[in-house]
């Protein structure tokens, strides 16, 4: 199991090729469209946002987050439906980052272009240290990535849950040094679900997995470069706030 639930490569067990197998080249194609339609999505919110429609947008990014969440759960055990799924959860992610962005960025100006940019040269470094195999996605490595990111997620739970029955809580992920240092391991982990992003969509190609696959991959990368683009997000309001 790795630490991206929709890049476990047991998923490839039983599956029997049926037509064309996928590429590397093809994920790569799916992953840049994915981000386009992200991206396109995203650009509406934010213009919304900036006109003055933020309520509308605000209910627009948490139903984004909400069927987002149900897409991907779904995306796990039907991944022969990966076309279709992986482009209504690309839309979803954009109308979520949209209002999100537009919220940190009228807070502070250019945080929304430092942080896409971290993010991206980010997952280029990350391809590097792969491709020259300087990291490498030992089963030792995705073990250790799957405890850090799943103790992550829970730690995200638990916070939602205590904000919603006190509504005064702030979690210690967003205030002072301790959460600008969880903040730092935060995007240091989702960093390296790239490596087993990368991992999961050269195995599928090496094992002659069907085409839908490459959707798949796709999907998996673009819910990896979300999750470090909000973290770095996070992170940098919170340099801001700590100078």
């Amino acid at each position: 199991m790795t630490s991206n639930p929709m890049t476990q490569s047991k998923i490839y067990d039983g599956v029997v090729l049926d037509g064309e197998p996928m590429t590397i080249s093809g994920a790569v194609n799916k992953t840049i469209l994915l981000l386009i339609v992200t991206f396109a999505v995203a650009a509406f919110s934010w213009v919304q946002a900036f006109n003055g429609y933020m309520d509308k947008v605000v209910m627009l990014m948490w139903g984004g987050i909400i069927a987002g969440l149900i897409l991907a759960i779904i995306m796990r055990f039907k991944p022969q439906n990966a076309k279709i799924l992986s482009i209504g959860y690309a839309v979803c992610e954009g109308l979520a980052i949209g209002g999100i962005s537009a919220m940190y960025e009228m807070q502070l100006k250019g945080i929304v272009a430092n942080a896409a940019l971290i993010t991206f040269l980010t997952l280029f470094v990350m391809l590097f240290l792969y491709k020259t195999g300087l990291i490498k996605a030992t089963d030792t490595f995705k073990k250790v990535v799957f405890t850090a990111t799943a103790s992550i997620m829970v730690f995200y739970l638990i916070s939602i849950v205590i904000s919603i029955f006190n509504a005064n809580f702030i979690s210690i992920w967003n205030t002072g040094l301790l959460g600008i240092i969880l903040s730092l391991v935060f995007c240091a982990v989702a960093a390296l679900n790239f490596i087993l992003d990368f991992s999961f969509i050269e195995q599928g190609a090496q094992q002659l997995a069907p085409k839908y696959f490459e959707w798949f991959g796709a999907f998996s990368l673009l819910v990896t470069i979300v999750w470090l683009y909000l973290e770095l997000l996070r992170l940098l309001a919170q340099l801001s706030r700590n100078r």
